[in-house]
């Protein structure tokens, strides 16, 4: 069970960025608590370093501007309990991103957005509603280009492409070949994702 670390008082974003302590936590910022991340499932950690592996072998995308699990992301607050900042599974930055972020690893909201997060959605009704709906409204309110939800349980990947302010929707099922508008070239199935599930 994740328990809340308490403080005698509440952070700021700015205090957070600056707060270091003794353990390796990551964590996010609720209500100006922190709260530390329970680490991820085996199959989720997995299909992120699948996707890497993917990006950057094709040529695609360059090894360094990939991370997983390590890169976080300031978002707005947009309803009760929503963290300031998420931690998504897979993040493909920009290059400017390299020297902005030369101190930590987080794209606060005055940087450009990063180019592509994917999420794989956590078993259970409150991993869903926070992949499906929290965090694809906050990364929708900074703009992100694209934002992948991939659900195991589902077997499927919904890809979510900023267009004229909003999200447009595509769901991949099978053998179908995910079609990406950040990365037009890419040759990849939802099978092939899914291929290491037991």
């Amino acid at each position: 069970m994740v328990q809340i670390q308490t403080h005698p008082k509440k952070f700021t974003f700015a205090e957070y960025l600056n707060y270091e302590d003794e353990t390796d936590y990551r964590y996010e910022l609720i209500d100006g608590e922190l709260v530390p991340l329970a680490p991820e499932s085996e199959f989720n950690n997995f299909i992120a370093n699948f996707l890497l592996f993917t990006l950057a072998s094709s040529g695609i995308v360059p090894l360094r501007l990939i991370r997983t699990h390590a890169c976080e992301v300031q978002v707005p607050v947009l309803q009760p309990k929503d963290a300031a900042n998420r931690y998504p599974d897979v993040v493909v930055l920009r290059e400017e991103h390299l020297t902005l972020m030369n101190k930590r690893l987080t794209i606060t909201l005055d940087m450009p957005p990063p180019r592509l997060v994917a999420e794989v959605v956590s078993p259970g009704k409150v991993g869903r509603e926070r992949d499906y709906n929290r965090k694809r409204k906050q990364y929708a309110a900074i703009g992100i280009p694209e934002y992948w939800i991939i659900d195991p349980a589902g077997q499927q990947v919904m890809v979510l492409r900023w267009e004229s302010g909003e999200y447009v929707e595509s769901v991949f099922a099978g053998s179908e070949r995910i079609i990406s508008a950040i990365f037009p070239e890419l040759e990849l199935t939802v099978e092939e994702i899914f291929q290491g599930q037991m």
